[in-house]
């Protein structure tokens, strides 16, 4: 039995440096690029843990685009997890990171299930809007605040800078981040449709999104095909089904789709 190994993460990246002409509407060429996106600082939290921060401040600025360490440290993570949480995820953050080993030659970590609670809210409701401040200030008792002290891009120019007190203030974003994303996850769990099963991480039978045993029989899910048991969590609230047919053989055989 195993119980997988989950938190959420976000991360923070540098600007691109580039040569522009103009100020708006600007398609810029790779030729113009002088300095690349790099990882800035990243946190995470195993699920109901303590957050682990790391930037790559405090060695001068001509080290902050640096992220060569801050990747390696970043990929033992994640090489030990099992499900990862984060807001936009799957096209912004695991994109980034990966493009970022590759630069760097490093080995890709282990496989990883992604959960995305920008995509989950997505998918199952309609919302005025699907970012994090807004589905925080919502749904969760945890709104997101600006960091006011470096309003702006002005808290990513000043970090460029190695500035220690906009370093401070980036530590505390990221951490704020991953924590309000934890929250929209828990509140989002059980309207997840496909929700990793940590029924098969942990080979027994509980509910497929929050690993709890207090799961009651409620009727019958009913597919194009068959029945089969249904069940809820009398914890996080999901709503699950066996998986053992309950129409007999005979009866499927003479249905009509």
């Amino acid at each position: 039995m195993k119980k997988p190994v989950i938190g959420t993460l976000d991360i923070e990246t540098s600007p691109y440096l580039a040569f522009v002409w103009n100020m708006w509407d600007q398609n810029i060429g790779v030729e113009q690029i002088v300095e690349e996106r790099t990882v800035v600082s990243f946190c995470w939290k195993p699920l109901g843990g303590k957050p682990v921060y790391m930037d790559t401040g405090g060695k001068g600025k001509s080290h902050v685009r640096n992220d060569y360490w801050l990747l390696v440290a970043l990929s033992k993570i994640l090489d030990d997890a099992d499900i990862v949480i984060a807001q936009n995820g799957k096209a912004f953050d695991l994109k980034v990171v990966n493009a970022r080993l590759m630069m760097h030659n490093l080995k890709p970590y282990s496989p990883i299930r992604i959960i995305d609670t920008r995509n989950a809210a997505k998918e199952v409701a309609a919302f005025p809007h699907n970012k994090l401040a807004w589905l925080s200030k919502h749904l969760t008792d945890s709104p997101k605040d600006d960091h006011r002290k470096f309003p702006g891009m002005e808290l990513w120019a000043e970090c460029l800078k190695d500035n220690p007190l906009a370093w401070a203030e980036m530590k505390k974003y990221n951490i704020q981040d991953v924590v309000a994303t934890e929250k929209l996850y828990l509140r989002l769990r059980p309207w997840i449709a496909n929700h990793p099963n940590l029924g098969v991480y942990m080979q027994k039978q509980c509910c497929p999104a929050c690993g709890s045993e207090r799961v009651h029989k409620r009727g019958e899910q009913v597919s194009q095909a068959s029945a089969y048991v249904r069940f809820h969590c009398q914890d996080c609230g999901k709503w699950s089904q066996g998986k053992s047919m309950l129409t007999k053989l005979a009866v499927r055989k003479v249905l009509l789709r």
